[in-house]
């Protein structure tokens, strides 16, 4: 067995403080010389690493042609100094490209500076285009400057920067070390731009609405409260943008959607971090079914424009966007479960749920309670491919119009992909009377200790009063989204900056 080397703490700190005394009087020379590189305020470059590959032109031997002449930035990340010539590579928002620094094109003393700067700089240069006898493209310096001081050193160049809590705390450190990353932001951005392209192209309208309210409504989730000073008043950070949005098509939009955080104040895991980004769309005159289309239709536009394919891998499974399966939610705990619980009374299904070793909560021991709680113990977790399951009890779906032909169900769905629950669904209940009963029941159950349950908000009962159309309302977590997009398991990894609990002093 081959003998791994362990480098001693103390010896690791000592090193750093060293290479932290070193740079700093680096800058401090460099500011004595009057050659200040945090005083640079402009570079005029003229390319990136990509755009100077794709448009590179070999010529043949002999051939007379023009020099392409580049002014290129970035990050220096490597560096092979060779007497009266080097070679480094800068690494700028496309990638990274090799310049070729000679003594004899950008002289003596720019040389004699060059081979003073450190890995982690950031560079500029002009040069001329070529590729080496490698067979890499690379920029042959005319001129090279130094225009920012890196005062830390980068993460060890074979091992990279692979600490968890490190790549979440310093994510500029990650992207800087793991390009993989910085694919993974490119991509989230271009699934927001295609999403808006989606509901753009239908005819919908992005508005914004409130981040801080007075009433934390439009789902049950525990909020964050602030003061506001001057009213002095305490006010809630949303966690959900429905009630507002739904008001938007009383007022007489008939397709609106809103991008943007919500805040609930609640755990933390793989799936859930205490801000998250979500988008909301409501469209009049139609109904959850419709919504379904949506769903379906964005997920594979956004698969097609983004990414080419709608087969996506996840770990070590693949996700087929083109097939979608639609259970109710009795058909899909009768298939996992082995309960019926279409024609069950209160006292049978609580009896058929203790049975399977869930109980109720006090108040709480109802058929729709019972039949959804087995559905969260047992079922979600079979749901690996696209599945829509529809028909949810009314306990648990406060805002949903029920069902016509069963008062105890909702047309309510959420869909499922990789066991996660991905978004949810509603006919939007309309009917101000039953919304303001639901209200109070959410109240009630407030007042018994349920700091989930949802807030009466009268204003919004007095919206419904004045009418709202037959319409159907959606909500779909962008960040799961994302994790499926990029084959990521953690919402910590396609979040730029994830909540993280404060370092000890």
């Amino acid at each position: 067995m081959s003998e791994q080397k362990v480098q001693n703490p103390e010896v690791v700190e000592q090193d750093l403080n060293e290479i932290l005394r070193i740079r700093r009087e680096k800058l401090a020379k460099l500011v004595a010389d009057g050659k200040n590189p945090f005083e640079v305020t402009k570079f005029d470059k003229t390319h990136s690493s990509k755009q100077i590959a794709e448009s590179f032109v070999d010529h043949a031997e002999g051939e007379e042609y023009e020099p392409q002449i580049v002014s290129v930035a970035g990050r220096m990340v490597s560096r092979r100094i060779m007497g009266k010539a080097s070679f480094c590579h800068i690494l700028d928002g496309d990638g990274t490209i090799q310049m070729y620094v000679k003594r004899d094109e950008v002289g003596e003393e720019a040389y004699a500076e060059f081979k003073t700067w450190d890995i982690g700089d950031i560079i500029g240069g002009t040069g001329e285009v070529f590729r080496t006898h490698m067979g890499e493209i690379s920029v042959k310096l005319r001129e090279v400057k130094l225009l920012s001081k890196s005062l830390l050193p980068l993460p060890e160049k074979f091992h990279g920067l692979k600490d968890i809590e490190t790549r979440y705390r310093q994510r500029y450190v990650d992207l800087i070390a793991n390009p993989e990353v910085k694919r993974t932001f490119v991509i989230r951005s271009r699934i927001m731009k295609a999403i808006r392209e989606f509901l753009d192209n239908r005819g919908y309208l992005e508005v914004e609405t409130p981040i801080l309210n007075t009433i934390a409504g439009g789902a049950n989730a525990r909020p964050f409260i602030t003061h506001h000073n001057t009213l002095d008043i305490d006010m809630y950070m949303r966690i959900a943008t429905e009630l507002h949005l739904k008001r938007l098509i009383v007022g007489g939009f008939e397709k609106v959607y809103e991008i943007g955080r919500q805040f609930r104040n609640e755990g933390m895991d793989l799936k859930h971090n205490p801000e998250f980004t979500t988008i909301e769309l409501y469209e009049a005159y139609t109904d959850f079914r419709g919504m379904m289309d949506i769903v379906e239709g964005m997920y594979k536009y956004c698969a097609d424009t983004v990414l080419g394919t709608r087969k996506l891998p996840y770990g070590d499974i693949t996700i087929d966007l083109d097939h979608w399966e639609k259970m109710t939610m009795i058909e899909a705990v009768k298939k996992y479960v082995g309960i019926d619980f279409a024609n069950m009374t209160d006292e049978q299904a609580v009896k058929a749920a203790k049975q399977k070793g869930i109980e109720l909560a006090k108040g709480k021991q109802t058929w729709g309670n019972a039949l959804y709680e087995c559905f969260d113990a047992f079922v979600e977790k079979e749901l690996i491919q696209p599945t829509f399951i529809y028909d949810y009890p009314v306990e648990v779906s406060p805002l949903a119009k029920k069902k016509s032909t069963d008062n105890r169900l909702t047309e309510r769905f959420e869909f499922f992909i990789n066991a996660s629950e991905m978004g949810n669904s509603f006919s939007e209940l309309n009917d101000p009377i039953d919304q303001y009963e639901r209200f109070m029941a959410q109240a009630k159950a407030k007042a018994q200790g349920d700091d989930e349950a949802q807030m009466l908000d009268d204003d919004f009962v007095t919206a419904l009063e004045y009418g709202m159309p037959p319409t159907g309302g959606l909500g779909i977590g962008i960040d799961r989204m994302v994790m499926l997009y990029t084959n990521n398991q953690s919402i910590r990894d396609v979040l730029l900056f994830p909540t993280m609990k404060p370092i000890s002093k």
